[in-house]
């Protein structure tokens, strides 16, 4: 009669390679799900917290760089000139465009001077994690040629 062959190291290791390869076949699924998760719903609300927080670094730059130029204490109850203007700033806080939401219209000369004003004071903070961001912010001009800029504002009077 024959004698009975001793299983080898190869096929007795057989169930523990299985079980190891099981194992890594889940977590590779398991890596996959999760990655191809969607984005919470809320992402964009995000962006624009982060807009508006950023709002106060560009005023903040801006009454830096025009020291000179800004109007103390509160306004008078009558201005010059209201604009509203959307600044688009690259990764690096370089100006993009410039898009006026209310211009001045009765004042060209108020709008070429907050456009070279902004120009001026690029680059911006960077916008940081965000890479590009867009702010907006209202320019309140008096007839001397001074501003403020709502976001800083000291007020203005009543009458």
């Amino acid at each position: 009669m024959p004698e009975p062959i001793a299983p080898s190291t190869s096929i007795a290791s057989a169930p523990r390679t299985k079980a190891w390869l099981w194992a890594g076949m889940a977590l590779s699924v398991a890596a996959l799900l999760s990655a191809c998760q969607t984005p919470p719903s809320s992402a964009p609300q995000a962006s624009a917290t982060v807009n508006k927080l950023y709002r106060q670094d560009a005023a903040q730059h801006i009454y830096a760089r025009n020291a000179d130029r800004i109007y103390k204490g509160k306004l008078p109850p009558l201005l010059y000139a209201i604009g509203v203007l959307q600044v688009q700033l690259d990764a690096q806080g370089r100006v993009k465009n410039l898009h006026w939401m209310r211009k001045p219209t009765h004042a060209p000369e108020v709008v070429a001077e907050i456009e070279r004003t902004v120009r001026a004071a690029s680059p911006f903070p960077a916008p940081g994690r965000t890479g590009a961001v867009s702010y907006t912010d209202t320019w309140l001009w008096d007839e001397s040629g001074r501003f403020q800029l709502d976001t800083l504002t000291e007020g203005q009077l009543s009458q």
